[in-house]
């Protein structure tokens, strides 16, 4: 048993904390971009597979105090590496510091590596390779102040590749802010999803992973936990299929999404296809104004530009108004959401908001809105 760290990005945290929780996992602490946990080392296997909103699941080996680098190198370099990683293998190391004692992380990482890899060579004869690439053993390190914590990254690259977005098409969303703007919707399978303006189409995946009762990850083939010393396969093998058994292969409601731009749709379709999730998304070529609407209620989500990265600020005014009276006309009985970085195209939309949530993506703050989108008056004359 240990203490597990899951990082996330800013303004996830409340979501990935739900979903620690519904694993079955017990939260000891949150930060502003993280959920503190614990369990083993096949656990942190688990979590990788399932957490939809987690960035990286570090296990953590040793806290200590340290104000200059001689003194983390020997508290490094006292932990028994060579039960964790090969010596023929491969270890890169991932640092975070805000301390006086160094002023370049890149120095941190060669320090800690050197610690590493020289522990291993004094106790094996050989030392493994190292490098930056994300390919092996990962180790986490972090100093602020005095404060020392080293990990064991156990998911190498980040847990937002899934794997399955082969042709990302234009600036993407990424894969867990789109999985927690699904969750901030309650959508989980029930009614339409509607996904007007689908681009590469993840959102609509992730949605249909979440609806599936999927694991986010089920498609993804290296983690840097697969690489530790002593990783059986068959560990592995065993959550898949226990993830398999836990899935639906079908949903009661439907996924509907739809682009003007023909390759957008087929990347969209490709990633679907990747992810195993094609046969539950209605994908079609279309202005977002004539995407089917059923009668049957739901949620709309769009997330158009909002012209920092792509697109002209000017040009979408008109944008933004028509996506107004696409709700009214045609999305009565249904939740609208616009996913936006821009507040004041977002005015020409016209409506009223029922809430506002803040997410980041990337640097730029961004909301979404929702919009609910009574049949009728509000008094159902």
């Amino acid at each position: 048993m240990g203490r597990i760290l899951l990082t996330c990005s800013m303004d996830l945290t409340g979501y990935l904390l739900k979903e620690v929780e519904a694993l079955g996992y017990p939260v000891l602490d949150e930060e502003p971009t993280g959920v503190w946990t614990e369990g083993t080392l096949l656990d942190t296997f688990r979590m990788n597979l399932h957490l939809r909103t987690a960035h990286r699941v570090l296990f953590l080996l040793k806290e200590f105090k340290a104000t200059e680098p001689e003194e983390l190198y020997r508290e490094i370099n006292g932990l028994p590496w060579e039960d964790y990683i090969k010596s023929n293998g491969y270890v890169s190391v991932i640092s975070n510091a805000d301390t006086p004692a160094i002023k370049d992380t890149r120095f941190l990482n060669v320090k800690v590596k050197d610690a590493v890899v020289d522990r291993i060579r004094v106790r094996t004869g050989r030392r493994p390779d190292s490098g930056s690439e994300l390919r092996g053993v990962v180790v986490n390190a972090y100093w602020k102040g005095s404060h020392c914590a080293v990990y064991l990254d156990t998911s190498g690259e980040p847990l937002s590749k899934r794997g399955y977005r082969k042709q990302p098409h234009k600036a993407p969303m990424q894969e867990t802010l789109a999985a927690a703007v699904v969750m901030a919707t309650g959508w989980s399978g029930e009614g339409a999803f509607i996904n007007p303006m689908c681009g590469s189409g993840t959102l609509a995946i992730e949605a249909a992973l979440l609806a599936l009762g999927r694991a986010p990850a089920a498609t993804r083939l290296d983690f840097a936990f697969t690489h530790l010393k002593g990783y059986l396969p068959d560990s592995l093998k065993a959550l898949r299929a226990d993830a398999r058994k836990g899935a639906r292969k079908t949903i009661p409601g439907r996924i509907i999404a739809t682009d003007h731009d023909p390759d957008a749709v087929r990347a969209a379709k490709n990633n679907a296809l990747t992810a195993g999730v094609e046969h539950v998304i209605d994908f079609s070529v279309c202005d977002f104004r004539d995407t089917e609407v059923p009668d049957t209620g739901g949620v709309v989500v769009m997330n158009p530009e909002y012209g920092k990265r792509i697109g002209h600020e000017d040009s979408l005014a008109d944008t933004y108004s028509l996506i107004g009276d696409f709700f009214k006309q045609k999305c009565q009985g249904y939740n609208g959401y616009v996913f936006t970085g821009n507040l004041e195209l977002a005015k020409k939309i016209g409506l009223r908001t029922k809430s506002r949530r803040v997410f980041h993506n990337g640097p730029i703050e961004c909301r979404l809105l929702e919009y609910e989108l009574y049949k009728g008056s509000k008094k159902g004359g």
